[in-house]
């Protein structure tokens, strides 16, 4: 979830969710520098969210759904329990 804080990282996960696309396609989509693109596109396949795949000398990103999926599964799960808690009307009492 802290991978997708970040208002750069999250652009890029929406670009892709489109399409496989290499660092160059990204540096101009979103007009960031193709170091700092490069870090988070690091970050976002060290967490799982992206796959890559060569092709000649560039390298293509991938979004992987069913990494979303778990994440939005883990959401739905807080959501749940924050009802519940809601519902039952659970406040921890100060000291």
């Amino acid at each position: 979830m802290r991978v997708l804080a970040d208002p750069l990282r999250a652009q890029i996960v929406s670009l892709l969710a489109g399409e496989a696309l290499c660092t160059c396609h990204l540096v101009e989509e979103t007009g960031g520098k193709q170091t700092n693109i490069s870090n988070h596109l690091r970050a976002l396949r060290e967490a799982g969210l992206v796959d890559t795949e060569p092709c000649g000398r560039f390298t293509y990103y991938r979004l992987r759904p069913e990494a979303l999926d778990a994440l939005a599964a883990d959401f739905a799960g807080l959501a749940d329990t924050a009802r519940a808690a809601q519902a039952a009307g659970r406040k921890r009492p100060c000291t």
